[in-house]
């Protein structure tokens, strides 16, 4: 059976803003308290290297 990884992180290309997966929430949280740009339109560093296959 092949099993699917999701990321854990990511950082916004543009302010650097941080943020980590919430297994409780299910949802984005901010990292570490860096906010980065609260009005910026997120460009995520999705570049094709993160394998989902475990």
């Amino acid at each position: 059976m092949t099993e699917l990884k999701r990321p854990t992180a990511r950082t916004c290309e543009r302010c650097g803003r941080q943020e980590r997966w919430d297994e409780d929430a299910e949802s984005w949280r901010v990292a570490d308290g860096e906010v980065g740009e609260r009005f910026c339109i997120h460009e995520w560093d999705i570049n094709g290297t993160f394998n989902p296959v475990a």
